[in-house]
């Protein structure tokens, strides 16, 4: 009979549904008891979603039985009795707020950066954690190019711009730097980012999550204690199946979705005022209805935005008089209403 540990390492083979890590990697064999009769495997899924739950039974069935020779059990603990997120807050930071996309080319790091300023004009303490290892672009958009400096505990410090604490993989390489990492590199470097930076007393945490549904964005929302998510879109129909992805991928894990921003909504002609829809419209308002979410605003296709991300200079903070500024901080004030009205109904069940 192999030992638990044996067991343990050919569980390996079992992926996580839609992932390309598997079980054991994302922390979900709690334990395995070998005995005469049989092998018991205890497993606690971030999900509750019965499809994904017997994907997973199938697997480790599959995977153990010809090894073991005897039934295999497999014991799911539900989410509610696992805990399914049992990780410590993060330090001073009352709220955390994951802006994600189904895909890339939405704008989403355009729009968390001006979000994350439109938060900081109404009032707000607010810091950016950049999750996207592979193509960090916020130091670009924020004009930051100093590195972040750390105690002497060996914890980051954040670099400050413009009212916002920043922590990106973009601020420790150097510029021009491919990361070529597998996965539980990326999950590491997260981690780190999480847990061992020095953010201060913060009201929100907005994370720049990378375009998709992947490991990446699976180790964020499964170790970092979100308070909820935005999901970026654009109205094109390409875009708007990709974001059912996103929602679910927040379901499964238990995060509130905030809300849908629709980017790139329309486009104003400067000469005659003509608006064109170029990528249809309208879209990310339907999904939303769709799916039973708020629909938090529409940002239109403005070279200034474009541009001011280019050149380190925010929308936002280089035009906070533009309707479009003002815009955004009425979606800033909304995400702060939801994330309230979340934490009052918290405490009123507890």
């Amino acid at each position: 009979m192999p030992t638990p540990q044996e067991l343990l390492e050919a569980l390996r083979q079992v992926k996580y549904p839609g992932f390309s890590r598997d079980i054991v990697a994302f922390g979900m064999v709690k334990d395995i008891a070998v005995g005469g009769a049989g092998v018991t495997v205890q497993l606690a899924p971030s999900t509750d979603n019965p499809d994904i739950i017997a994907q997973i039974r199938r697997g480790v069935v599959e995977v153990l039985g010809p090894l073991v020779q005897v039934p295999v059990e497999v014991v799911i603990q539900r989410p509610a009795a696992a805990g399914i997120r049992p990780h410590p807050e993060v330090p001073g930071v009352r709220y955390v707020v994951a802006v994600a996309s189904g895909k890339g080319g939405v704008g989403k790091s355009t729009v968390a950066v001006n979000l994350a300023l439109a938060l900081n004009a109404i009032g707000q303490r607010v810091g950016v954690l950049d999750a996207d290892v592979y193509g960090p672009s916020i130091p670009l958009m924020l004009g930051i190019e100093e590195r972040p400096r750390s105690t002497e505990e060996k914890r980051l410090i954040p670099v400050s711009r413009y009212g916002l604490k920043v922590i990106s993989m973009g601020l420790l390489i150097p510029e021009g730097h491919a990361v070529v990492w597998r996965g539980p590199m990326v999950d590491k470097l997260l981690t780190e980012f999480i847990k061992n930076v020095e953010w201060g007393e913060l009201d929100v945490l907005v994370v720049d999550l990378p375009p998709g549904t992947g490991d990446a964005q699976l180790t964020m929302v499964q170790k970092a204690p979100l308070s909820g998510g935005i999901i970026v879109t654009t109205p094109q129909d390409v875009a708007l199946l990709d974001v059912r992805r996103g929602i679910k991928m927040f379901e499964e894990v238990h995060v509130p979705v905030l809300g849908v921003i629709e980017n790139m909504s329309y486009h104003i002609c400067r000469r005659c005022g003509h608006r064109a829809e170029i990528f249809s419209h309208g879209g990310g308002a339907r999904m939303a209805e769709q799916f039973g979410i708020p629909f938090l605003g529409e940002i239109p296709l403005l070279q200034e935005i474009c541009t001011g991300g280019d050149h380190g200079s925010p929308f936002v903070l280089a035009h906070p008089e533009h309707p479009q500024s003002r815009a955004l901080i009425a979606v800033a004030e909304k995400v702060i209403a939801r994330l309230e009205e979340q934490e009052r109904r918290r405490l009123t069940l507890h």
